[in-house]
């Protein structure tokens, strides 16, 4: 069965004075028609360049980006006009991804304004009906961005991906920036609208519990690379990769009395992408790390029938004093 979206060993590098930042290296990934499926990393590992390389914001330097089976990568944007309607993007910002000077309305027609959707007085039955189903009032359309509040006006970028129907959602850490309190309320708002629309989504997000909450299979990335892949039981309770394990590590647990089975947070700064570590880029921060680690850069490979790690030593269970590093 073809998937809806299937990505293999995408590239995507920019130029830096002269210099090259690698800011994608080899990235694979596939979502199926109606999967949630979520990329969890440190900021600066390359999630948000490889979600708006999927959209066609940025062009890929190498790979393949196939939507139902059609190749994107290359496309002008004409060539990508028609694909827009079965992916849409959920920004991080809610604040910075709305039109300060357009109406609420406006904004949540204008995908059916650009793809010339039905007439106005459909689009405006459009966007009433898209209010309401994310929790606005379809009185407040005369209003403007300002007029909301964060959790609100994610509501509105929500409803905008919503206008033209589409079958995949990248959500690009579609709470991050919200208060704790509104946080929940949003994913839950993703939840029902996935089950009720039967929505594909790509869960950006550098939390894995988030991610955990809504996906059921889970991609970590680490400096422009994937280095664990597994369905999210499977990943927040045998964590293969060191890093995945200093994330599982970093969530909060909520009986404060049991510490992580996995250590502390990971150690150091990410480092940069233009001067990337030999081996394995993880092993200056890696409590594990071995000489192999620094010169042989590891295979991601397959361990059993849910995971797959980008670790030579990912069959080796950690011990207590590595676990504890």
């Amino acid at each position: 069965m073809t998937s809806l979206l299937s990505v293999s060993d995408v590239v995507k590098r920019f130029p830096v004075g002269d210099r090259t930042l690698t800011a994608l290296d080899g990235i694979s990934m596939h979502i199926d028609a109606g999967e949630a499926v979520g990329l969890v990393g440190e900021s600066g590992c390359g999630k948000s360049t490889l979600a708006r390389t999927i959209i066609g914001l940025e062009r890929a330097d190498g790979g393949s980006i196939r939507l139902q089976g059609e190749e994107l990568v290359g496309l002008s944007h004409r060539g990508w006009l028609p694909h827009r309607r079965d992916v849409q993007m959920i920004f991080q910002d809610p604040f910075a991804s709305l039109n300060p000077r357009s109406t609420i309305g406006r904004i949540i027609e204008e995908p059916l304004l650009v793809h010339r959707v039905g007439d106005a007085a459909s689009r405006n039955q459009r966007s009433a009906d898209l209010m309401r189903r994310v929790g606005l009032s379809p009185e407040w359309r005369d209003r403007f961005p300002h007029e909301f509040s964060g959790g609100q006006r994610q509501r509105i970028g929500i409803a905008r991906a919503l206008a033209l129907s589409p079958r995949l959602l990248i959500c690009d850490e579609p709470v991050s920036a919200l208060d704790v309190s509104v946080q929940a309320q949003i994913q839950n708002l993703l939840a029902d609208l996935r089950e009720e629309l039967g929505l594909a989504y790509l869960f950006i997000s550098h939390d894995l519990a988030v991610v955990a909450h809504l996906c059921t299979r889970i991609y970590v990335m680490y400096l422009g690379q994937v280095v664990e892949i597994g369905d999210r039981h499977t990943l927040h309770a045998a964590p293969r990769h060191p890093y995945t394990q200093a994330l599982v590590a970093a969530s909060p647990i909520p009986d404060p009395d049991r510490a992580s089975d996995f250590g502390h947070d990971v150690q150091g700064d990410i480092p940069s992408q233009l001067d990337l570590p030999s081996g394995c880029r993880f092993h200056p921060r890696c409590p594990r790390a071995t000489e192999r680690c620094r010169v042989e850069a590891p295979l991601l490979r397959r361990l059993d029938t849910h995971a797959w790690a980008a670790c030579h030593y990912a069959d080796v269970p950690a011990t207590a004093s590595e676990a504890a590093a």
